[in-house]
C-alpha cells in the first residue's frame, strides 16, 4: 500500500512544520498549504487522500473552504478534519456542520496525532 498522503492547510508555520514532521515521521506523505487558495492549487494536480484543516485562514476561512470542498463532486469524498485551537462550546459542532469529519484540538498531541488522522482515513474508507 502507497503512503497516505495528507494535506495540511495551515497558515501558522509553527504549526504546520510540527505537524508535517510527526506525519512524515510516522510514514505519512504530507504537502502543506496556508490558505485556501494554496490548498486549491495542490488538491488540482493530485488528491490528498486526507485533509487536516486549520479552521482561521486567511481569506476563505477553513469552515467556508470545507463547504466549498463537500460541494464539489471532485473533492466531497476528501475527508476534511478540523485542526484549530478553537475549543469553546459549539466549535466541533460547527465544523461538523460544515462536512468535516471530525476535530483535532491544537496545540496538537504529538504521540496520537499519527493514530487520529489514521483512523479517519479508515473511517472513511
Amino acid at each position: 500500500m502507497s503512503q497516505p498522503f495528507v494535506l495540511v492547510v495551515e497558515d501558522n508555520e509553527t504549526n504546520q512544520m510540527l505537524t508535517m514532521a510527526v506525519l512524515l515521521r510516522d510514514g505519512y506523505r504530507v504537502l502543506a498549504a496556508s490558505s485556501a487558495d494554496e490548498a486549491l492549487a495542490i488538491i488540482d494536480t493530485e488528491r490528498p487522500d486526507i485533509i487536516l484543516m486549520d479552521l482561521q485562514l486567511p481569506g476563505q476561512d477553513g469552515l467556508a473552504f470545507t463547504r466549498a470542498l463537500k460541494n464539489d463532486p471532485l473533492t466531497a469524498a476528501i475527508p476534511v478534519v478540523a485542526m484549530t485551537a478553537h475549543v469553546m462550546m459549539g466549535d466541533e459542532a460547527q465544523a461538523l456542520a460544515a462536512g468535516c469529519a471530525g476535530y483535532i484540538p491544537k496545540p496538537i498531541d504529538t504521540r496520537t496525532l499519527s493514530g487520529d488522522v489514521r483512523r479517519y482515513l479508515v473511517g472513511a474508507r
